[in-house]
């Protein structure tokens, strides 16, 4: 698989909705997350990411336009010791509490399908990072529907052992706008993971569209320690 420009990947697609990217820098020192959302509607687009814990959660930015939080309002990101999961929707809780009880990624996920927002049925994408003594490995994972048939539910897991540096996976939930929309195929993409925290995550946000981006979360992870750093970008200030 060829190696491809995140940016360019991101202004290419006016609408990819929610992303996941995790990877290792540069500089092969950090574990690397980041995790966007996107909004079309007035619903969607009134949110804020904001800390919760070791992780983050969506927040209305006005309570009072928050017509329907079922599956707006998550907690994309929750940290088990020393994995880091993160999500498009509530599935986190099912990883984090079925892998505290000795479960795998893969098994927690088969107890969760796509989301019931027909005609979309819009993937879960999930993916953990597993930060341990010096190493680091990852996986990801979607959840869809058989070419837009809720009948049946496709899955499919990607793992990554000793990743590169510079080297990332994306996967996100649409290929682009659409109604319906259309759902991400294939193996997540092989992007470039370049710069500091802050050159990788004003690269990103500057590179979703500017009427659809929402909330942007990254978080680089030092291999050797687990000390990490976090920035969180959001559209409503």
């Amino acid at each position: 698989m060829d190696r491809v420009s995140l940016e360019m990947e991101l202004k290419g697609n006016s609408y990819p909705g929610r992303g996941i990217v995790i990877g290792k820098s540069g500089d092969g020192n950090y574990a690397v997350a980041a995790y966007f959302i996107m909004g079309r509607s007035e619903n969607s687009r009134n949110r804020i990411f904001v800390e919760d814990g070791e992780g983050i959660r969506t927040q209305a930015f006005d309570p009072a336009k928050m017509s329907d939080p079922s599956l707006v309002i998550y907690a994309p990101v929750r940290v088990l010791g020393n994995k880091t999961i993160v999500t498009n929707g509530d599935q986190t809780d099912t990883i984090y509490e079925r892998m505290d009880q000795q479960q795998t990624f893969e098994q927690a996920l088969r107890s969760r399908e796509f989301e019931p927002d027909a005609p979309n049925y819009t993937p879960r994408i999930s993916g953990i990072m597993h930060v341990e003594n010096g190493s680091y490995n990852y996986a990801m994972s979607i959840l869809k529907s058989s070419n837009g048939d809720p009948a049946s539910c496709s899955r499919y897991t990607f793992a990554y052992e000793s990743p590169l540096a510079g080297e990332g996976r994306f996967i996100h939930t649409y290929m682009g706008d659409g109604d319906p929309l259309p759902s991400f195929e294939g193996e997540p993409r092989l992007v470039g993971i370049d710069g500091s925290i802050d050159t990788f995550a004003a690269n990103v946000w500057e590179s979703l569209n500017e009427d659809n981006k929402v909330s942007l979360f990254v978080r680089y992870i030092e291999i050797a320690t687990g000390k990490y750093e976090t920035r969180i970008l959001n559209k409503n200030q």
